[in-house]
């Protein structure tokens, strides 16, 4: 019971960070991961993308070298 709630500290802390590195609401991706915990991942990282799309557009082309 304790390393469940040790994990989902862990991964709320971790949310909280890259929500605030990619400009979205922290303390709500903060607050979902303290209930769901590593659960949220691919709920995120979908939530993540879309908002990198809006930002950029769905018709720009994005080439890395």
């Amino acid at each position: 019971m304790l390393g469940l709630i040790v994990l989902s500290v862990l991964s709320s802390i971790f949310f909280y960070v890259e929500a605030v590195k990619w400009g979205m609401n922290a303390k709500c991706w903060g607050a979902a991961a303290l209930v769901l915990g590593p659960l949220l991942y691919p709920m995120f990282s979908i939530a993540r993308h879309v908002q990198w799309r809006r930002s950029v557009g769905f018709n720009n082309l994005l080439i890395i070298a």
